[in-house]
């Protein structure tokens, strides 16, 4: 009882960013267990001939091989849930009978939506194996085993920069607001502004949406640190930054739901 099987989770993307945020969202699930990343498929592919994991995290646009071909090579592919930021996918992926198909960014909430999915979809339980069988029967999870997941709080109160040649640990509560330039962000808190080589879609997977808004394609803010907006921008201490077209619904109704 006290080993309980776990799922067993084997995350490929080829965006570093990716992989971190999905290797924390499965340590925070006491039904998953981590079996490591892969950079691609053709990795993946080599990994899966050797060793068992029972649920894929698979990006599809990577270079060498698509992730939905590396299913198509599989005799008998484990789960899968398909994670990519192109919508455009996703026919293809039901049609590989995936489990889910998140889009970037991934939120928390929806990472559990497509958990419980995979824990409603595991097999029932059959009749207590013979005591000769039991040993090979616990290689295999089972609905039994598991009860589905809610969602919890922020899971790091940090975030992890590459820049300078180093890993910068950045408090949330700190940032005032992150700017895409072209393939970089540049990430302006109280005290500092860094510069890293990564997009904004794959920054704004590691800030929670309860705490940040994208305003614009080039720009992401803490509402905490908004101090008054308009129409068309918001102002974060002498920093005026554009609402574009595109967010100004949404932005209008988050902010004017904040209290006080």
């Amino acid at each position: 009882m006290a080993n309980e099987k776990k799922i067993t989770c084997l995350l490929v993307d080829d965006e570093p960013p990716a992989l971190e945020i999905l290797k924390k969202y499965v340590a925070a699930v006491a039904a998953l267990e981590f079996s490591g990343t892969c950079n691609n498929a053709v990795e993946a592919l080599n990994i899966l001939q050797t060793r068992n994991i029972d649920l894929l995290f698979l990006d599809i646009q990577m270079p060498q091989l698509l992730g939905t071909d590396l299913i198509r090579t599989l005799k008998k592919p484990p789960r899968v849930i398909f994670t990519t930021a192109h919508r455009k996918f996703a026919i293809e992926g039901y049609e590989l009978d995936a489990i889910d198909y998140l889009l970037k960014p991934i939120s928390f909430e929806r990472f559990l939506k497509a958990v419980n999915k995979v824990l409603d979809n595991l097999p029932p339980p059959g009749p207590p194996p013979p005591d000769g069988a039991q040993s090979a029967a616990a290689g295999s999870p089972n609905a039994a085993s598991f009860q589905r997941v809610e969602p919890s709080r922020s899971l790091d109160p940090f975030l992890h920069l590459r820049a300078e040649r180093k890993t910068i640990q950045v408090a949330l509560d700190d940032i005032l607001y992150v700017e895409s330039i072209r393939d970089y962000v540049k990430v302006v808190t109280r005290n500092r502004t860094i510069v890293s080589k990564q997009s904004i879609s794959s920054l704004e997977e590691f800030l929670p949406r309860e705490a940040f808004i994208r305003i614009h394609r080039s720009y992401i803010v803490s509402l905490s640190k908004i101090e008054s907006y308009t129409h068309d921008l918001v102002e974060i201490g002498r920093q005026q930054l554009p609402i574009s077209r595109m967010y100004r619904l949404d932005v209008e109704k988050i902010l004017q739901r904040r209290p006080g």
